[in-house]
């Protein structure tokens, strides 16, 4: 019952988090005004042009993913790691973070994966998108700063003065992610614990891990990692262009605002909705957008950018109701 409990909050929680956030947002705006921009006032052009850097993205990813399984002796097909990645996505919307295992249980029961080595490289995967995250984020405040002081100078904006713009209610919200962060980190902790005891599944894992010593063709490696993120930024910056409140932004404020939304997704709800709303209208605010238009971005492009996500993984799950199976290796 115990653990039944436990499992529901995990699904619960995240979903009320993110509509508690959304409902806040957008509470007591005119929809029929939102409807309005996205049918009249969007350029579509653009954002039908920044779908297959979204779907590229995910490509990168799958790639990538088969060329880490290949020094610790596993060969998936190409097209299986591209549709376990499309479906970790989608399967993500419901449940956070759930995807990762996911993926790697597709790998298993189509392709005989060892679900606990391809556990380990998705762990290699994510620690080597946080460096690069991380850089992103160092290069851009490094190039955003004078930029900043320009605004500064020229609104006579202080740190203060931003801090006062936050509601109590901005607090709030703030404490919250903050604290969805630090349980999804406990919860995480505690998984390792049980993962400890195992210590066959511990091994595969640590294969997972140092398999990247191993790709043999490390430019290649390379070439993916930065391709994911090239893809995602230019998914995202090219719905600067569907705008006429945006489109003159230019890439520093396109950098800051998918930092910060990428750093909004760590906060356990589904695909970031709510806390990434209120990193990037926030972000957008102080580069001068109205909190109206910014309101209309954020809830536009990530609804659409949503959808792509589920569209790939209808179309994974429909893929693989017709691949063959391999038969499957042990653990």
């Amino acid at each position: 019952m115990k653990n039944i409990m436990t499992n529901a909050a995990k699904i619960i929680f995240p979903i009320l988090l993110g509509g508690a956030i959304l409902y806040w947002m957008y509470r007591g705006e005119d929809f029929g005004r939102i409807s309005h921009v996205l049918t009249n006032e969007m350029n579509w052009t653009w954002m039908l042009l920044s779908f297959p850097f979204g779907i590229l993205a995910q490509m990168f990813r799958g790639w990538r993913w088969k060329q880490t399984l290949e020094p610790i002796d596993e060969h998936p097909r190409t097209s299986t790691s591209l549709y376990a990645v499309f479906l970790s996505y989608a399967v993500s919307l419901m449940i956070p973070r759930i995807g990762e295992f996911t993926r790697c249980g597709v790998l298993k029961r189509y392709d005989g994966v060892s679900f606990s080595k391809a556990l380990g490289t998705v762990v290699t995967e994510r620690a080597i998108d946080a460096l690069v995250v991380g850089g992103i984020t160092g290069l851009t405040l490094l190039f955003e700063l004078s930029v900043f002081g320009t605004f500064f100078d020229k609104t006579g904006t202080s740190l203060d003065t931003i801090f006062n713009k936050f509601s109590a209610t901005g607090y709030l919200v703030t404490a919250v992610c903050v604290i969805a962060i630090l349980i999804l980190v406990h919860v995480l902790f505690q998984s390792l614990n049980i993962y400890s005891k195992v210590k066959a599944t511990i091994g595969s894992i640590w294969q997972g891990i140092i398999s990247l010593k191993g790709v043999k063709n490390q430019p290649l490696f390379i070439f993916f990692t930065l391709g994911i993120w090239v893809s995602y930024f230019l998914h995202y910056y090219l719905t600067f262009f569907c705008f006429d409140f945006t489109e003159h932004l230019g890439l520093g404020c396109a950098m800051v605002t998918f930092v910060v939304g990428s750093i909004a997704v760590i906060v356990p709800t589904p695909n970031g909705a709510g806390p990434w709303h209120f990193a990037v209208k926030t972000m957008l605010i102080l580069y001068g957008v109205i909190d109206e238009h910014a309101l209309y971005f954020v809830l536009i492009v990530h609804t659409v950018q949503t959808l792509l996500v589920v569209a790939l993984g209808v179309w994974a799950w429909a893929a693989l109701s017709f691949t063959k199976r391999i038969n499957s290796k042990t653990i």
